[in-house]
C-alpha cells in the first residue's frame, strides 16, 4: 500500500516540516499558479480550488500521489492575503488584534486514478497587539509569504490567545484531513498494512 511515491506540490518549509514529523518519505517542488480569487468566490471554495490547481500543476511520475494545499485567513468575511509590505502587514495585525478570525486550509491529493479534496476550518483569537509589538514582529520578517501576515508556529504564537480547530491547518497542512486523503489514495500514514502481523 505504501509503494506509491508522495510528492508535495509546495515550496513551504512549514508544510514540509509537518510531513517530516509524520515520517513520510516524499519529494517536493514549488508551484507557480495564479492565486487571485475569482469574482464572488468564498474563501472555502478558493482554498479547495487552488489546492487542486497546485496539485495538477505539479509534474508527477507514474505511481505518484501529489499533495497540495492552500490557506486563507478571513476576518469579517474579508480574506486577508499575503502582505506585500511592512505597512500592509502592520495593518493586518492591527485588524486582527483582540479579534477572532477564521483560517481555512484546503488540501488536495491527486492520485493516478482519483483526485480528492478536503478542508479544515479553524477559529483563532488574538490578544490585543500594541503598535510596538507589531513593529517588532514585522521587523523579524516572519510575515512574508503568509496569509494574514503571520505564522502561528513562529513568533506570532505569542499573540494567539486561543484556537478552536486544527493547529496544523492554521500552519498550512491539516494532519487529520491530509492523512485521510492519503489513505484514500493508497498511502497509509500509520503504515498499518506494512506493520500487520509484526506487532510484539
Amino acid at each position: 500500500m505504501n509503494k506509491l511515491r508522495l510528492h508535495l506540490a509546495s515550496g513551504s518549509p512549514r508544510r514540509r516540516e509537518i510531513l517530516d514529523a509524520l515520517g513520510l518519505p516524499y519529494s517536493w517542488s514549488a508551484t507557480d499558479i495564479d492565486e487571485t480569487p475569482l469574482a464572488g468566490e468564498t474563501a472555502e471554495r478558493m482554498v479547495l480550488r487552488l489546492a487542486a490547481a497546485k496539485a495538477r500543476a505539479a509534474t508527477g511520475q507514474p505511481s505518484t500521489v501529489i499533495l497540495a494545499a492552500d490557506t486563507a485567513v478571513v476576518l469579517d468575511s474579508q480574506m486577508l492575503g499575503k502582505p506585500a509590505s511592512v505597512d500592509e502587514a502592520m495593518d493586518m495585525l492591527a485588524r486582527l488584534s483582540g479579534r477572532t478570525h477564521l483560517v481555512f486550509t484546503g488540501v488536495a491529493a491527486l492520485a493516478p486514478a482519483v483526485e480528492q479534496t478536503a478542508m479544515s476550518r479553524s477559529e483563532v483569537r488574538f490578544r490585543e497587539i500594541s503598535v510596538d509589538e507589531a513593529a517588532v514582529y514585522c521587523r523579524s520578517g516572519e510575515y512574508r509569504g503568509k496569509a494574514g501576515g503571520y505564522g502561528i508556529q513562529g513568533l506570532a504564537g505569542v499573540f494567539v490567545e486561543s484556537i478552536s480547530g486544527s493547529y496544523s491547518g492554521v500552519v498550512g497542512l491539516p494532519v487529520f484531513e491530509t492523512a485521510k486523503l492519503l489513505r484514500a489514495a493508497g498511502i497509509d500514514v500509520l503504515r498499518l498494512t506494512t506493520l500487520a502481523g509484526h506487532a510484539p
